[in-house]
């Protein structure tokens, strides 16, 4: 092994800083690995070559060569080329610098990282939004919540960043993904304490973080924090929240919070609709799920796909086969094809009337023999499940994925699989 040593100040950490400033610019002492050192010379060689680099003293832009070893996990050897570039002259320039930041934090090289990014911090370099987006996530994903704080103090200490409101977003959207519920508000707070206005996309954020980690009245003072401040909660917000009172089981709430958001708003299309008639037809207030879709026309509203599978499945668990009938019809007259879910509601169904040999009938004005597709909305799953023949005819395209199946297909093997249940069942 040869030993470098270079005197620096202030750390001692193997690594290689640089900016445009010469004199900040530092090799620590490391010990050279030959053979690193050897592929490290040839890998600059090739990219001299690419690049028609033939001059000195010329900042280097390797950023795409240290991403590529960073994605091979060979951080040393990304540092061993940096040393190499400078060692012939050569200074990193900003994009080099961060891709080498990234690339040690990313292997786990914590103060290697930190040291470049203080050296970027408080010299001619100006780290972009994309990495310091990357830098938190980073950070994120190892559960160092402390340094992302770090940066945002350091950031906000500077003032010289326009960029500074987009990191403060960046650290909630963090906080609330990692379910830091205490450090997303502590943000907030020092964000508008600094004049910085909180935009929509921050606001639906907290909305959303709360719903996924909160309680259901914390989810709900999110919610009316957003209101006050005039802003209006997006589709994001709207499915997250409505997941939670899913969730909980809380459907009256559930149509509540809807209606107070506006049945009107057709820029999110079907959405609210669709999640208000979920709401009835999750307790089977059959009554009151017509009327609320009858409602949905009046409104100018086109019902989707989601929205008659959401009625074809409240009616097929109610085995209310002549209005299951009638949704199907509307659902021709509208052109809406039916889907694997729509399958399922009429065969569980007649199954469950004991009424196999009139599938045939009711089956007759479909087009069976299309192959199967999935479109239904999943937030649909998430109150009524999968039906039996819509998991057991995923179950067996997963097992043979490479045959074309069909509608009929499906519901021979099914009806085989049923019979043969059942004479299993008598034997015994």
């Amino acid at each position: 092994m040869e030993t470098k040593t270079v005197i620096a100040a202030t750390t001692c950490y193997a690594n290689v800083i640089g900016s445009y400033k010469p004199k900040r610019f530092a090799i620590f002492s490391i010990k050279r690995d030959p053979k690193k050192r050897a592929l490290a010379q040839k890998m600059i060689r090739q990219w001299k070559r690419d690049q028609g680099v033939f001059g000195k003293e010329t900042c280097a832009d390797c950023a795409s060569l240290i991403q590529t070893l960073c994605k091979h996990r060979r951080p040393h050897l990304a540092e061993e080329l940096l040393l190499e570039l400078k060692c012939e002259g050569f200074l990193p320039d900003n994009r080099t610098l961060s891709a080498m930041m990234l690339c040690y934090a990313d292997s786990g090289l914590l103060p290697q990282a930190q040291a470049i990014w203080e050296e970027m911090l408080y010299s001619s370099f100006v780290p972009s939004v994309q990495v310091i987006s990357d830098l938190i996530d980073i950070y994120a994903k190892s559960g160092l919540f402390d340094e992302v704080i770090k940066i945002l103090d350091q950031l906000s200490s500077l003032r010289t960043f326009d960029f500074l409101p987009q990191v403060y977003s960046l650290a909630i959207s963090c906080f609330g993904k990692g379910g830091q519920l205490e450090l997303m508000e502590d943000t907030l707070k020092k964000m508008v304490s600094k004049g910085f206005w909180v935009d929509s996309a921050t606001g639906n954020a907290f909305v959303v973080y709360y719903s996924l980690h909160g309680s259901l009245a914390e989810m709900e003072a999110a919610y009316d924090r957003l209101k006050r401040s005039r802003l209006l909660i997006e589709r994001e917000g709207i499915r997250a929240m409505s997941f939670a009172y899913i969730k909980e089981r809380k459907f009256y709430g559930l149509s509540e919070f809807l209606r107070d958001v506006g049945l009107g708003r057709k820029n999110l299309g079907n959405l609210i609709w669709n999640l208000l008639l979920l709401s009835y037809s999750a307790n089977f207030k059959m009554k009151t799920l017509q009327r609320e879709f009858l409602n949905m026309l009046e409104a100018g509203f086109h019902p989707d796909l989601t929205t008659f599978n959401i009625r074809a499945l409240a009616f097929s668990r109610m085995s209310l086969l002549w209005d299951l009938h009638l949704g199907l019809e509307h659902m021709k007259h509208d052109k809406v094809a039916p889907d694997l879910v729509t399958y399922g509601c009429i065969v569980d169904a007649y199954l469950d009337r004991r009424l196999v040999r009139n599938l045939e009938f009711a089956l007759s004005k479909m087009h069976v023999d299309n192959s199967p597709v999935l479109s239904t909305d999943p937030f649909v799953f998430e109150v009524f499940g999968k039906g039996d023949f819509h998991s057991s005819s995923e179950a067996f395209m997963e097992f043979k994925r490479q045959r074309k199946w069909t509608y009929r297909e499906l519901i021979k093997i099914y009806l085989r699989k049923q019979h043969r249940s059942k004479h299993i069942f008598w034997n015994y």
